[in-house]
Formats: structure tokens, C-alpha cells, sequence
């Protein structure tokens, strides 16, 4: 066994994500026989101990059937309404499935404002310590019934890399109808399962797709992207299928294992990497990128373009010459104070504008 698969093993706190495909079916809705074994498996591993936070997807997959629609809506109101019949049937199947066991469940539905705004998170992360203080399991989904498109988090594999961090996870499983990462399509019997991503240079170029079953939003896309930003941030990942859930529960002998970066950021620096909003972008010649990347301040110097209206104080990306975000951080100044300053050295401006645009200690690379 490796030893991000045994780090995986011995968590003492885990966020166990589970995808629509893995819960529900376009005709029959909710199928509790899938359900029941997913919640056998976790109850398994809470006997061993194990606090376990599970993001569950499948709200507005559990409305059709109840609803008589025949297929995953498109439009927003509909998509609210199938969440807010599909949020109480799944959240009673899982209070009625866990108590087979004994386990209370505490339902927590959470909108993108929830984690983005510092005051939020804090306040998120000590309903969540409470919860798992008193031996309750924590269900945990997006709050559809109210999130708009733009305050969506997309997809409930990034709710649940950021989950994660914020209670402090020893570990981070992702379960959906896929088995693991591959090196391209998994229908395509020409293709690789890779079992182990110990860095960037592993999943470089690897060409990933949707789910088939037209019930999630995610997707092998967001899965690898969520198990990036966990592994990145410290935390080990392992990718499996959901009817694998007892063994990835159990020696995560299974699917693909990321391993974590040498170093977990602490809270305030995960949130502001990858729980922020940003309000512009900072364009930067090479130099700067490479000072960036090394955690050195960013000077007006190394700046050679901006976009955004965006004031002292907010979080803005930092893009390299192609466009790409390369770090992430607290801006100094107003976007109206700097189009007078970028390009140029400190002893060329007036004095009270020669400080750092963007601090270190406000600044989280993107690149591992």
C-alpha cells in the first residue's frame, strides 16, 4: 500500500463526496438500495472512530420522479423546485438509513456565499466542529433551492475539496459512477486507469469528459479539479467509483490515490487561493511570475496590465502573459491608482505609493 492510500486509511476525519449517478436514476429517482450501501460503508468506518462529513449530491435528481420529469430541467426555477421536493426526500433517507446504526444526522445546506465570505466560513467551521463534537454525521449540499447561477458552486466536488479544508480533513473521498482517473476516455478500452498522481506532471494533458448519465453537473472535469485543489492544499484524495464505497471506505485499495502537497496552507490562505471571489486580474511579465511563484511580493514593476474595477483590499488573480492564473491575492490599491504606477520601479513614484501592490503574506501561488 502506498502511503497516501494508508494515510486515506487511517483518517480520523474525512469528507466522503457522492455524486446524482451515484444515488438516483432519471426514471425511478432515489434509489435507497444505493444509498443504504453507501451509508452501510460509512457507518462501517465511523465505527472505527472516524468523524466523517459527507457532501451528498442528488437533490434535484431525487425531485423528478415526485414531479413526473422525465429528465434533468434546464431552466433554474424548475431545476429550485425539483431541489426543494428532492432536498427533504434525500435528507429523510438519510436520517432513516443512518439510524440503522444509531447515527444522528445533521443536515447543512450551504450557498458559495457561505464559504467565500470570511465572516461565513468561520461561522460554518464551528457548526461543523459542533456537529461532529456531538457524534452526528454531517450532511452537507449545495443549497439549490435558493443559488442562483452566479452564486452556484458549480458542482459539489469543489463544495467538497473546500469542506475539507475547512474542518480540517484528514482525508478526502471522492465517489461517483467512475472507478478512477483515466488517461482518457474509460470507454475506450485503449485507455489506462492511473492508480496513483503523486504531482501536476501526472495529470498534465490528460483528456477528461462528462458523466454519461446526465443526472450530475460535475464529471470527471470537476473531480479532477476538486482533487487537485484538496491535494494541493495538504489534504490526501481518493477518486472511486460509489459501489466501491466499502473498500474506499476501508483500505483504499481502489481507484486513484492523489497525494498531498508537503505543506497544508492554513485557513486564511486556502480561502483566499481557492474560496474567494476575485474582482480583476493583475497581468504580469515573466519576472514577476517567477517572483510570484516564490512567494515574494508583487511590485508595480512586474505589472503590465489590469482588468476589473476592484478597491484596495479585494482578492484579484494574477495572470501570467498568457492569460493564465498564476497566483491569487490581497491587492493594495485601487484600480484607478494603478494605471499611473505599473511598469514602473519604486524610486520613480511619489513616496506614499511605494509599497508592495500585492504582499506575500497576501499572495497563494497556484502552481505546486
Amino acid at each position: 500500500m502506498s502511503g497516501t492510500r494508508k494515510e486515506i486509511a487511517d483518517a480520523r476525519r474525512l469528507v466522503v463526496k457522492v455524486g446524482s449517478s451515484a444515488l438516483t436514476t432519471a426514471g425511478s429517482g432515489l434509489d435507497t438500495a444505493r444509498l443504504d450501501a453507501l451509508v452501510d460503508a460509512i457507518a462501517g468506518r465511523a465505527a472505527r472512530d472516524a468523524q466523517i462529513v459527507l457532501v451528498s449530491s442528488g437533490a434535484i435528481g431525487a425531485g423528478l420522479a415526485p414531479l413526473k420529469l422525465g429528465k434533468r430541467p434546464r431552466d433554474l426555477a424548475t431545476k429550485q423546485a425539483a431541489a426543494s421536493v428532492g432536498q427533504l426526500a434525500l435528507a429523510h433517507a438519510y436520517a432513516e438509513s443512518f439510524s440503522r446504526y444509531s447515527l444522528t444526522v445533521g443536515q447543512v445546506l450551504l450557498t458559495s456565499d457561505d464559504v467565500v465570505r470570511r465572516s461565513h466560513y468561520r461561522n460554518a467551521q464551528r457548526t461543523f466542529s459542533r456537529l461532529l463534537a456531538l457524534g452526528a454525521v454531517p450532511v452537507v449540499n449545495e443549497n439549490d433551492t435558493v443559488a442562483t447561477q452566479e452564486i452556484r458552486f458549480g458542482d459539489n466536488d469543489r463544495l467538497a475539496a473546500l469542506v475539507a479544508h475547512l474542518i480540517g480533513a484528514d482525508a478526502l473521498i471522492l465517489l461517483s459512477d467512475v472507478d478512477g482517473l483515466y488517461d482518457g476516455d474509460p470507454r475506450d478500452g485503449a485507455t489506462r486507469k492511473i492508480t496513483e498522481v503523486l504531482g501536476e506532471s501526472d495529470v498534465d494533458g490528460i483528456a477528461v469528459g462528462m458523466s454519461s448519465s446526465g443526472l450530475g453537473t460535475g464529471g470527471m472535469v470537476s473531480k479532477l479539479a476538486a482533487a487537485r485543489t484538496a491535494a494541493g492544499a495538504g489534504i490526501p484524495v481518493l477518486l472511486a467509483a460509489a459501489v466501491d464505497a466499502g473498500d474506499a471506505l476501508g483500505e483504499a485499495t481502489v481507484g486513484t490515490a492523489f497525494a498531498p502537497a508537503d505543506a497544508r496552507l492554513s485557513a486564511r490562505r486556502f480561502w483566499l487561493g481557492y474560496a474567494a471571489d476575485t474582482s480583476g486580474k493583475l497581468h504580469l511579465d515573466d519576472g514577476a511570475v517567477r517572483a510570484i511563484l516564490r512567494r515574494r511580493s508583487l511590485l508595480a514593476a512586474g505589472i503590465t496590465g489590469l482588468d476589473g474595477d476592484f478597491q484596495a483590499g479585494d482578492v484579484v488573480d494574477l495572470v501570467d502573459a498568457a492569460d493564465v492564473p498564476v497566483a491569487r491575492g490581497v491587492v493594495g490599491f485601487d484600480a484607478g491608482e494603478l494605471p499611473a504606477l505599473i511598469g514602473r520601479s519604486s524610486h520613480e513614484v511619489p513616496v506614499e505609493y511605494r509599497r508592495e501592490v500585492v504582499h506575500a503574506d497576501d499572495l497563494v501561488p497556484l502552481r505546486r
